[in-house]
């Protein structure tokens, strides 16, 4: 319930960039695997408060940090569907989808594609390399301090 990522201030730094570069619609975000709510606090200084959470382990700390209930669902309720009646703008996945099981990712990936036009993977590693045929379309990558960003276009919308 304590957990906050030691990177949330180039969290911040990247949400920016993509905001500034990509012009993503952050009208109605889904902060996947959303930690302590670094991602949702970001957009919230960037003046945008419609943000729903999915977190299974550190959802006290995202209480605790944003006020705001996180759902308690996993990749794998994900990966059966248990989204597939929700729409968003943007899906945003910051420091969570390279943990996801490699073999799962495929339907991982076409499910996200089916709730939202875009998403946005941030992650310290270079992995996952979200594949085309998994339902996503790489528009834009960035590199701030050693964190990379990019930005996906569902092509199931």
């Amino acid at each position: 319930g304590s957990y906050h990522n030691p990177h949330e201030h180039i969290i911040f730094k990247v949400i920016e960039a993509i905001y500034t570069v990509g012009e993503p619609d952050f009208s109605k975000v889904l902060d996947l695997a959303s930690g302590s709510g670094e991602v949702t606090r970001a957009l919230k200084a960037l003046g945008y408060t419609h943000v729903d959470s999915i977190e299974p382990y550190t959802f006290n700390a995202y209480f605790e940090r944003t006020g705001k209930l996180a759902e308690k669902y996993c990749f794998e309720d994900i990966e059966a569907g248990i989204l597939s009646e929700r729409v968003y703008t943007t899906i945003i996945c910051s420091f969570a989808l390279h943990l996801a099981v490699p073999s799962r990712l495929p339907t991982l990936s076409y499910q996200l594609s089916r709730i939202a036009p875009k998403l946005l993977v941030i992650t310290p590693h270079k992995k996952p390399q979200i594949q085309s045929q998994w339902g996503w379309t790489l528009l834009k990558e960035l590199l701030v301090e050693r964190v990379r960003a990019r930005l996906y276009q569902s092509d199931n919308w």
